[in-house]
């Protein structure tokens, strides 16, 4: 059986890699129960970084609207160029807290 895909990078997620399901739509959103996907934890971390519970439950609970967020997609150009179990902490830093 070949390794799950994370469907942000579009890289391999083997055993024993960091990673984690996120919730489309977050949890405190109305999102309990909702669809979930396997990221990379390096992946994972990345969207949070960039967008608040409230943008991703308004504009970004979809795999094609992360994907096309500016950031998010200059990220990914970076990620897929490492090999799957790379991890580090995420490059761009924390979102700003309003």
């Amino acid at each position: 059986m070949s390794d799950p895909i994370c469907p942000l990078c579009q890289r391999p997620i083997p055993p024993g890699v960091r990673q984690s399901t996120h919730h489309l739509v977050p949890k405190l959103k109305g999102g309990k129960g909702g669809p979930v996907v396997l990221l990379h934890q390096i992946c994972h971390n990345e969207i949070h970084a960039t967008l608040t519970e409230g943008e991703l439950a308004r504009d970004f609970s979809t795999i094609e609207a992360l994907r096309a967020h500016p950031r998010l997609a200059r990220f990914i150009n970076w990620v897929k160029r490492r090999p799957p179990e790379f991890h580090s902490r995420s490059p761009g830093g924390r979102r700003k807290r309003r």
